[in-house]
């Protein structure tokens, strides 16, 4: 589903949460339980869900309010949840060496 189409809370933006490597969980079930957790429900973590994040690190990007992200720090396992931001790559009219 694309990003634009997803209800949102107001005051909602994508955090991505870096969590700790799951030891007994495929990664994707582990992001959905910790998910689960602060936003009340399985389906409401599976709209909230917008990555999960196996290979270059551990971790998962959703959709949270501000106090959803207080409570998100607070999970066992999760070690940082920061706001992701779009950054646009400039070139100017020269060309690049």
């Amino acid at each position: 589903m694309a990003e634009s189409a997803r209800p949102a809370a107001p005051s909602s933006a994508v955090h991505i949460i870096y969590t700790e490597l799951p030891q007994d969980e495929e990664p994707e079930a582990y992001h959905m339980r910790l998910l689960s957790n602060v936003v009340g429900s399985e389906e409401m973590a599976k709209e909230a869900l917008l990555y999960s994040y196996k290979n270059a690190a551990s971790g998962f990007s959703a959709t949270l309010t501000p106090e959803q992200v207080t409570e998100m720090s607070k999970q066992p396992g999760v070690l940082q949840v920061v706001r992701s931001k779009t950054v646009q790559l400039h070139s100017g009219p020269g060309r690049l060496h």
